[in-house]
């Protein structure tokens, strides 16, 4: 039997702890090292930051004494991507599994960026991965599967659902993204930081299937209440936005090939005739082989919050053992074997 993958989590947010809990309770992997950014979170110890017992391992944010423990992974969770940060670490011999958007596409991240963290992997002997729910599983790992069956590929689209409405975040819902107030269009920097993430993966996916995409055009849409509604973060008074559709479609000779379409909402009784799902995701396939699945989150809307950081979470965790295993650089879902969970 092989010994145990010595894992370090990296930030402790809400995908991260859910990440942290997973590596705590997993057969599989020994948790040697937690790195915080905040100095209220240094000392404490791993358990107490993801609501288990303690482990006996300290949270730490220096980045010396997580280069001391030679982990053999990182899972790196932070909010904004450090390539300083990155490159000390793969060039250490820590391969990395993050949930940051960056990695995703290879030849197409700035090649400045590339050529650093290309040289870091191969100094370290290591690999990055990036990985998650959305982008990640649902827009490599399940249309590689799909897309298997197909001889001839028309369009894939991707609906992602999520009702809002049970979200006791007032800030995030009405300041940030703007639910209960005038309709307005989308601010430009916005769209284009969704556009990145799943141009990257979407393009993956493209490249991976013999069908490089040309362009990617994002676009965004409000709905509004037709009456007031009350969710748990508040009120949307009626004639103020209460729904959001953002696309991202991956266009070749002209027409949209590869659409992730997000669909945000907080009612269901909303201005325009949108067809809003369950929160979950469906595929439609269009070819000479057509699917059309639905993946559901089956769980009351109450327990979302507690959740739904799973299901980005673990899929990483999940990862750990092939990117260890895999060839130095940047890795991908198409050239790593597929993701198998080690559950018992």
């Amino acid at each position: 039997m092989r010994r145990p993958l010595r894992v370090v989590q990296w930030a402790t947010g809400n995908i991260g702890a859910r990440s942290l809990r997973a590596v705590i309770e997993h057969p599989g992997l020994e948790l040697v090292g937690v790195y915080v950014h905040s100095n209220e979170k240094a000392g404490k110890d791993a358990g107490e930051l993801c609501g288990l017992q303690s482990v006996g391992v300290i949270a730490t944010n220096s980045i010396e004494a997580i280069l001391a423990l030679r982990a053999d992974c990182v899972l790196y969770m932070q909010q904004w991507c450090n390539v300083d940060d990155i490159c000390q670490l793969l060039a250490a011999g820590c391969n990395i599994v993050t949930t940051r958007v960056e990695f995703h596409h290879p030849r197409t991240l700035d090649p400045a960026v590339r050529e650093r963290v290309e040289a870091a992997c191969q100094r370290g002997n290591s690999s990055i991965y990036s990985t998650g729910s959305s982008p990640g599983f649902i827009t490599e790992a399940v249309p590689l599967v799909l897309t298997s069956i197909q001889r001839r590929l028309d369009a894939l689209t991707i609906d992602e659902f999520a009702d809002l409405s049970r979200r006791n975040s007032p800030d995030l819902l009405f300041n940030i993204m703007g639910y209960g107030k005038p309709p307005a269009a989308f601010g430009e920097e916005s769209l284009a930081h969704i556009k990145a993430g799943f141009a990257a993966s979407l393009g993956q996916l493209a490249d991976a299937i013999s069908m490089p995409l040309d362009d990617f055009e994002v676009s965004g849409e409000v709905a509004t209440a037709r009456h007031d509604v009350t969710i748990d973060a508040g009120v949307i008074p009626a004639g103020t936005v209460a729904a959001q559709r953002i696309t991202v479609a991956g266009m070749r000779n002209g027409r949209p090939l590869l659409i992730m379409r997000m669909n945000w909402y907080c009612t269901k009784d909303i201005d325009k005739d949108w067809e809003l799902g369950a929160t979950g995701w469906r595929v439609q396939v269009e070819g000479d082989t057509p699917l059309d699945v639905t993946l559901r989150f089956p769980m009351p809307l109450e327990e979302f919050a507690a959740t739904t950081p799973g299901y980005t979470a673990h899929r990483a965790v999940n990862a750990i053992a092939v990117v260890c295993a895999a060839a130095a650089g940047i890795r991908t879902t198409v050239d790593l074997p597929q993701v198998i969970a080690e559950l018992g």
